[in-house]
Parts: C-alpha cells; structure tokens; sequence
C-alpha cells in the first residue's frame, strides 16, 4: 500500500450499512483464513515464498470452482506471478478487466519488533504484522471477491481477471511479465488494490476518499565512495566512511523545483473545499496553490509539510549504507543508496546530475539502478468513479472522491506505460498519521478488512454487470 493522502474535514455522511462478511460469517471465517495463511508467510526478497502465497491463493480458487486451465502461475526465479481468469458470459465483445495486487512483502527483522511480524495478531482494531496492509489484505480481498461470487453463480459480462505480482516490492520483473502475459487479453482497464483509500480522523469519522490516477517515478541510486584505506591504527584524513556522512548530508538539504500538473492542482483544489471550514488557513494555500502553482507564498506554506511537500516536488533520501571490510582496517569503500521519487516529466538524468552536484564530491560514483521509466496519467473514467461511489457507500454514504497522484510507486505504473488505463482504489479507511507500511508494528484495520469484503464484490458486479 502506497499510502493515501488525501487529507478533507470530515463529511457529513449517513450511517453505514452493516457489514454482510461480519467476523464469524462464512465470508469473514474464510477470508480471515487466507489472510492468516498468507501473512504468516515470509514472502519477502531471499526467503523464496512468494510460490506459498501464490499456492494458497489457487486453493482458494479451486475450491471455488475455477477451472486448472484458467488458474497460471509462473516461476521467475526464487517469484512468481498469478493470474486467474474469471470467464465472463459467451460471446461477449466487451473488453475484459484486471485486479491487481503484490503477493511480495517488504521484509521484516524479527528482532526489530515487538511482537513476531509473521505471526497475524489482532489489537485495539488493527491487524498486525508484515503485509497486513501492503499488500496482502488486497490479496485477500480479491481472492475472496473471485471465490465467493464464483461460489454464488455470478457471470460476469466480460472476461475478469486477477494479476497478482510476486517482486513489486524490488525489481517488479514479475510485473512487467504479467503485463505481457495479459496483453492478448486486450485489457480494458486494471484496477489496483495496492493504493487508494480513505483517511479516518482521530475520532474514526471519515474524510476524502483517493483514486490514484498518477505515480511519480521511482528510480534509486547507488553512490560509492573509494579509498586505499589501510590499518586502523593508523588513521588517515580521507576516510570513504566520513567522506560519504558529509556528501549525504548534502544531499540531506537539496530541494528540487515546485511543480504541478492537472491531477495534483485538482486534488489540492479539492481539498481545499473541503478544508475551507475546519482549517481555514491551509485551505487558502491549497487553493492559491491549485489556481496558481507559481504562487510562492502558497508553495512555501504547503511544501513545508510533510503531507504536501511530496506532491509537489522530487524527493530524494538515503535509505541504506554499505561500507568497510572488517572492524580493524580502514574503510576502502563507502556505499550510500538513496531513492528518489521523481514529479512526472522530469528526467531521471536531470536528478541524477542535481545529485552529484548537490552531493559536492567530484569522486563520488553515482550510478542508478535498472532503468527507471516514467509512467502517464489515467484520466478518471466516470463509469469508474460512479462504481467506486457506489461501492463506498456500502460503509461510508456520500463520501468525496478525488483523484489524486501517488508518490509512491505500484505495479499499476507498468500497466499504464503498456497503454492500461489503471486506478488504484483500495477500500482500506484508516488514520494515515498511524499507517506504519513498510515500518515497524505494520498495522490495518479490522474494519476495513470486513468492508473490504463487501466492496469489492458489489464493485465488480457493478462494472461487469452480467448473470447473477
């Protein structure tokens, strides 16, 4: 889950409709199943689980009803990817839809926590443990919406179709396999569990709700320090070590240029509204930012906060060191990493040159990872947006959506750069300033997971009309 930031003052909105998969229902006792089994599964990069994951899903599937011939799972290395066919009514012309999610997790040291990360456990309304929320309750949810209307009869109008990743979280190699595989399918569009979502305010009332429409590009870049190093004992001026602490500590303060397009000055322009009664002053900077991105008043206030300034802007941080050989010599080379989310439009070459500059040390070697690519903007489709509403509504009436871009980075950016329009939209609610994706105590919560039983079904039936 690349977390959704779509912060707007709390709605006026009905009371939600209870949920038909309540923890104990039949919905509920087998979605929580495979949500347990598969949490507890350490599928992250050099644990060589992902096929486990991939195994418990088809299970699932297969006790449904669906067909070995519509069920693939391909090996990619120690990965793999899935993709399972819902076949829709004969004959029909329409173009068929993918549900995407990431079987993969970023890894969690046991030790570092406070509790087991691969043992799922409930509290104070959250689930936790690694890939509770990224991605394996969009995992569950899709594999559960398939399963039960399956189970129930359900033909849909078109072909459907699951597209679940196995190496999301690293190189996406299964991704942009996946994408292939499914390209005869002519896809009409690929909607995304792995993003999107509402935001609860402290109290649990609901604010805006996220379409994710547009990522920022994800590259990372290796920068090494060399040095004839020598014994410890006998320390020397240059050290790789210190001289790699003084060039990050540049990078530290580089601020790229503000930027905008349509998706983020119509998100900011959107909240801005929403804003303008609780918050009176950030909703003013919002919307002199969304009429005016050349408003430097506006764009000081805004990118001076942590919500915004990733939207506005490339970002860049170190995120991993690598340095010396043993603890009695000195060290021969340093290695930072530092990722970058870089604003759409903006070359990877331009980044890296504002990088090396910024950084100060002329023998540093920079060197960037794979071949990041950029990725387009999918314009919102009402028959989409309508569904997502409707959907919605089952827990959260008359709740606001606004397209939004991402800053992070999903397998939908190699659905969209392959021509499929993607939208992320999760249906997981919670209090963003308690996400803890990627981190430590990886948490989701227990009522989304439930609702998340409901909305997914009722948003397939809604686009793939069909027999029920």
């Amino acid at each position: 889950m690349k977390g959704t930031i779509l912060s707007a003052a709390v709605l006026c909105l009905a009371a939600p409709m209870a949920n038909a998969a309540a923890p104990g229902s039949p919905q509920g006792t087998a979605a929580l199943s495979l949500y347990k089994d598969i949490v507890e599964i350490r599928s992250a990069a050099g644990h060589g689980k992902v096929p486990e994951v991939a195994a418990r899903v088809v299970k699932d599937l297969k006790a449904a009803g669906f067909a070995d011939a519509d069920i693939k799972v391909v090996p990619m290395g120690e990965t793999v990817y899935l993709i399972a066919r819902y076949p829709g009514k004969a004959g029909s012309k329409k173009q068929p839809v993918a549900f995407l999610a990431h079987m993969d997790v970023v890894d969690a040291k046991p030790e570092d926590w406070s509790f087991d990360p691969f043992v799922l456990r409930e509290k104070d309304g959250d689930f936790l443990g690694r890939g509770t929320l990224d991605n394996k309750m969009g995992v569950a949810h899709l594999t559960r919406a398939f399963a039960d209307l399956k189970t129930s009869g359900f033909v849909p109008d078109r072909d459907l179709y699951l597209g679940f990743s196995g190496d999301e979280e690293t190189g996406m190699a299964t991704t942009r396999a996946l994408v292939d595989a499914l390209k005869p399918a002519k896809l009409e569009y690929a909607l995304n569990s792995d993003a999107g979502g509402g935001a609860l305010a402290p109290d649990g009332k609901p604010f805006g709700y996220g379409m994710q429409v547009a990522e920022k590009t994800f590259a990372t870049f290796d920068v090494t320090i060399r040095n004839e190093g020598g014994h410890s004992s006998r320390p020397r001026k240059d050290n790789a070590i210190y001289d790699l602490a003084a060039l990050l500590k540049n990078v530290e303060t580089l601020k790229f240029p503000i930027q905008a397009n349509s998706v983020t000055r119509a998100s900011f322009g959107a909240m801005a509204k929403e804003l303008k009664a609780s918050q009176p002053q950030v909703a003013e900077m919002l919307r002199r930012f969304s009429e005016n991105p050349n408003d430097a008043e506006a764009a000081a206030a805004l990118s001076s906060s942590e919500e915004f300034e990733p939207e506005m802007r490339t970002t860049c941080v170190a995120t991993m060191l690598n340095a010396g050989h043993a603890e009695n010599a000195l060290p021969q080379r340093a290695i930072g990493t530092v990722n970058c989310r870089i604003f759409p439009g903006v070359e990877v070459a331009t980044v890296q040159a504002a990088l090396e500059q910024a950084g100060g040390n002329p023998k540093a070697e920079w060197k960037v990872r794979g071949t990041p690519t950029a990725s387009p903007v999918s314009e919102p489709r009402p028959d989409v947006t309508a569904a997502v509403k409707s959907a919605l509504a089952l827990h959260y009436p008359g709740v606001a959506i606004t397209p939004y871009q991402e800053s992070g980075g999903t397998d939908g950016m190699w659905f969209r750069i392959a021509g499929v329009p993607t939208f992320a939209v999760s249906p997981i609610f919670m209090d963003m300033k308690k996400m803890r994706a990627h981190g430590l105590d990886e948490n989701a919560p227990v009522a989304s997971f439930y609702n998340g039983l409901d909305y997914w079904p009722h948003l397939i039936k809604t686009l793939a009309g069909g027999k029920k």
